[in-house]
């Protein structure tokens, strides 16, 4: 696999991913009233007075129930920019060179949540500005600002799982062969599975039950959905995070060992510049 030249599409692809998921997990509701409404007849008018109450096109004529073309747009949107953009990202320098169609979709996720980390920017620099030149605070940009970082560190993962960049103590991985390194590895991601698995299993009903079915919110002046959105995001993240161990695992299998101690991870102008600072010879 070789490096391509990058274009403008890798981030109008991912900000376009980020719009339409946006709009379609503020939708939920319409889709949930729609495909599957709560049998309680309480619950059920519950969640059709918050999807009422948020609905940004409520004008717009229902479709399909209580979905709007807007909200099928969306919800059609997601799967082709996610598979347009898995198709398009193209690998930075730095960046591990596995590229399997898993590793380009994780790839893909991860210039969605830089793009993340620059929208998560831009609403605390429109706070600050707004709170203390104008002294006209918003009612939603804290909130607006925990849900957008939840999605950030929990995508981020998956990213880090990608390129290997995840914490990993290599003392005793270094000096054993490589028949043993690879029994490691074998190890290593079958706890994460297992992990995985009973964290989904354990808390499923919980998450989606409880929190998605609901469409509990957290109950401030901009009231998002941040239990109901955040928690299953949990679970689809880790689940995630399992797969992405098992394609590093297949992509590694006959990889030359590598060493973790040595010469090359030492920074000789980071410990002369500590030298100099220390002013020692």
């Amino acid at each position: 696999m070789s490096e391509k030249q990058h274009s403008i599409v890798e981030w109008i692809v991912p900000l376009a991913f980020i719009a339409a998921a946006g709009w379609a997990i503020w939708h939920i509701p319409a889709y949930m009233l729609t495909i599957a409404p709560p049998s309680d007849e309480s619950l059920f008018g519950q969640v059709r007075s918050i999807h009422e109450r948020n609905d940004v096109t409520p004008d717009a004529a229902g479709l399909i129930g209580f979905i709007d073309v807007w909200d099928l747009l969306a919800i059609v949107m997601l799967p082709v920019l996610a598979i347009f953009g898995t198709m398009t990202v193209r690998r930075a320098g730095m960046e591990f060179p596995s590229w399997r169609a898993a590793d380009r979709l994780s790839v893909f996720l991860g210039r969605v949540t830089m793009m993340l980390i620059a929208l998560l920017t831009s609403v605390m620099l429109y706070e600050v500005f707004l709170r203390y030149v104008i002294e006209r605070p918003t009612l939603w940009a804290n909130e607006l600002s925990l849900w957008l970082a939840g999605f950030v560190f929990l995508l981020a993962g998956l990213y880090a799982m990608q390129q290997r960049s995840h914490i990993r103590i290599f003392l005793l991985y270094d000096v054993v062969p490589r028949w043993m390194q690879k029994m490691f590895d074998v190890i290593s991601t079958a706890l994460i599975l297992l992990f995985a698995f009973f964290l989904v299993f354990g808390s499923y009903n919980q998450v989606f039950i409880n929190k998605l079915y609901r469409w509990e919110t957290f109950g401030t002046a901009f009231d998002p959905p941040l239990p109901a959105t955040i928690q299953p995001m949990i679970l689809i993240a880790v689940t995630l995070v399992g797969l992405q161990a098992v394609v590093n695992l297949i992509s590694d299998w006959n990889a030359e060992p590598e060493s973790h101690v040595g010469p090359d991870d030492i920074d000789e102008e980071e410990i002369e510049a500590l030298k100099r600072t220390l002013g020692a010879d």
